[in-house]
C-alpha cells in the first residue's frame, strides 16, 4: 500500500506543479481580437507611429489544449523614418492560465532582439529553458529550476492578471512575482494603483478602469515599466497601456474590439 501511495505520489508531482501555478479564466476567450493605435511622446507632443493587434485564440501545444496570445506592433511610414519598431511577442498558456512557451522577437532601431523561454513541470518543480539572441546575433542559454515558485513572462502574467479578483484591492498594494526577462529570471513587481475614468484619446469614449502598472527596480528606485489600464468589468480589457521604452515613451489606446467574453459594462454612459 506504501509503495502504491509513493508512485501515485511521483506520478502525480508533475500535475501537483503545475496547478499551483494555475488559476481560473474568468476573463477572455478564444476568438477576442483588440486593436490599438499607437503614440509616441515626439518633442513634447504626441504622434500617431502605428497600430498593435492582441489576438487570443485556442491551439494545441505539444499535444496539449491551450490559448495562444499574440501581440504585434507596426509602426507606420512617418514612424519608420524616425525609429523603426516591429514588436511581435507570443504566449502559449494552459487553459489554466500556466504558461508553457513564450517568444518575443523586438526589432527596434534597427536593432533584432530574440527573448524565448520554454517552461516545464517535472518532479514538482518549475523548470525553464531560456533563449536570448542579442543585436550582435550571439546566443545565449540559461536554466532555470524553481521548487516553490512559479515563473511568468510578460504576456503570461499580462493575461494572468485579468482573472486577477480586484474586491478586496487597496490602492498601493503589492503582488510579487519571478519573471523570466532574456536569458534571466528577476523578481518584478505588480503595483495597484487604483480605479480611475478616463477619455480615450483616439475614440472618446470613457471608461471606468483599474489602474496597474508593472514596476523594476534599478539601482535602489523603482521605475513603471508599463502601466495598463483594464476595464472595471468582468472581461478586464486592456484599453491603454503607457509604455517606458529604451528610447523615448508611447501609449497604447483600443481603437476596436471582438470576441469579448462578457459584456463592456465599464462604458459610462
Amino acid at each position: 500500500m506504501r509503495r502504491l501511495l509513493f508512485l501515485l505520489a511521483l506520478t502525480l508531482a508533475p500535475i501537483v506543479s503545475r496547478a499551483q501555478c494555475e488559476m481560473e479564466n474568468t476573463a477572455f476567450k478564444s476568438g477576442e481580437v483588440l486593436i490599438y493605435d499607437l503614440y509616441f511622446n515626439w518633442k513634447f507632443i504626441w504622434v500617431k507611429v502605428g497600430s498593435a493587434t492582441m489576438t487570443t485564440i485556442k491551439s494545441v501545444y505539444d499535444g496539449q489544449e491551450c490559448y495562444r496570445s499574440s501581440l504585434l506592433t507596426r509602426g507606420n511610414k512617418t514612424a519608420d523614418k524616425l525609429f523603426v519598431m516591429r514588436d511581435t511577442l507570443m504566449s502559449i498558456v494552459t487553459p489554466r492560465l500556466a504558461p508553457v512557451y513564450y517568444r518575443k522577437g523586438a526589432l527596434e532601431g534597427g536593432q533584432y532582439r530574440v527573448d524565448e523561454v520554454w517552461y516545464s513541470y517535472p518532479d514538482g518543480k518549475c523548470s525553464l529553458s531560456q533563449r536570448y539572441r542579442n543585436p550582435k546575433g550571439e546566443v545565449s542559454t540559461a536554466k532555470y529550476v524553481s521548487a516553490g515558485e512559479c515563473v511568468q513572462d510578460m504576456m503570461s502574467m499580462f493575461l494572468r492578471a485579468r482573472s486577477f479578483d480586484p474586491t478586496s484591492w487597496r490602492k498601493g498594494q503589492r503582488i510579487h512575482f519571478k519573471m523570466a526577462d532574456g536569458s534571466e529570471v528577476k523578481d518584478k513587481v505588480l503595483v495597484y494603483r487604483g480605479r480611475e475614468k478616463f477619455t480615450m484619446r483616439n475614440t472618446g469614449v470613457v471608461y471606468r478602469c483599474l489602474v496597474l502598472s508593472f514596476v523594476e527596480n534599478e539601482g535602489g528606485k523603482e521605475r513603471d515599466i508599463v502601466t495598463f489600464y483594464v476595464t472595471d468589468d468582468a472581461n478586464h480589457m486592456p484599453v491603454r497601456l503607457d509604455l517606458n521604452l529604451n528610447f523615448g515613451s508611447a501609449k497604447a489606446f483600443v481603437s476596436a474590439q471582438t470576441g469579448l467574453r462578457h459584456p463592456l459594462t465599464s462604458i459610462v454612459k
